[in-house]
């Protein structure tokens, strides 16, 4: 993935003078402010339209789905950052967020990259998406790359929330094609790699998507935009309740030293 080298800076997003805020093309006071949803207004800033009904309702049905997941490591690293420095909110919440990779999060947007590949794949050879998904899975298992969207540690089978997402994508009307193509995924993982991996919610999530058009290189960012959310809230859950340093001792304590150590340590002097 690369990103252009332009010479003089520009921008679509927003401008303003002394009496006008202009974002997207739209007065930001008499068009956007109390008129508009912040999931609408994310969509609005992120492609420049507004979405339609049922871009609306998928995208806000992501947004819930992934706010929150427990106390995983980007968690965590928020709140213990949020105890080592109780006035720096923002820095905790950047905490939080750096953690969200290809393993938390980020399988999102490869997961969708798969299945455009697939896409691709099946238009370019002429066949359907189950021979295309067998062909590129079989290209994955050769580099040995991992299939982004499909295991979890705790849902051996589907994630609870990959059958709601689609349920409500179905219910909006919006296109099902990456949705059939998530499932082919899944049909063909057995033979691939001899194991039978689930669809998760982070093959879920760009599946509905990009069925309501969704930019596939903006797809990462809908779960940063959610997870802000749950880092928000466990981190006024940290003023209230605190786990950070309770995290790190649990860290310490079981924490073992394997390198050397010089002559006489840990022998009492007396």
């Amino acid at each position: 993935m690369k990103i252009g080298k332009a010479t003089i800076p520009s921008t679509a997003i927003c401008t303003s003078d002394e009496h006008t805020i202009v974002v997207r093309g739209e007065d930001l006071c008499k068009d956007l402010i109390g008129q508009i949803s912040f999931t609408d207004y994310f969509h609005l800033l992120v492609t420049g339209r507004r979405p339609d009904a049922a871009a609306t309702t998928v995208l806000n049905a992501t947004l819930v789905a992934i706010a929150e997941h427990g106390f995983v490591p980007s968690v965590q690293a928020a709140r213990m950052t949020l105890a080592a420095a109780p006035d720096a909110l923002q820095g905790a919440v950047a905490a939080g967020l750096l953690g969200c990779g290809s393993v938390i999060l980020g399988a999102s947007e490869t997961a969708g990259r798969l299945f455009t590949e697939i896409r691709e794949t099946a238009a370019a050879q002429g066949v359907d998406i189950d021979a295309a998904a067998q062909v590129v899975l079989k290209h994955y298992a050769a580099e040995g790359k991992a299939i982004p969207g499909y295991g979890h540690p705790l849902h051996k089978e589907r994630d609870p929330r990959v059958a709601r997402l689609f349920e409500v994508a179905r219910g909006c009307g919006a296109s099902m094609e990456y949705i059939d193509i998530a499932e082919a995924v899944e049909r063909q993982i057995p033979g691939v790699i001899n194991k039978a991996l689930k669809l998760n919610v982070s093959a879920a999530i760009p599946a509905v998507l990009l069925g309501v058009g969704f930019p596939l290189q903006a797809l990462r960012g809908v779960p940063l935009l959610a997870r802000a959310a749950g880092l928000i809230a466990h981190l006024n859950e940290e003023f209230q309740q605190p786990a950070g340093f309770a995290l790190s001792y649990q860290a310490t304590r079981e924490l073992r030293y394997e390198g050397e150590v010089p002559a006489g340590f840990g022998k009492s002097e007396h």
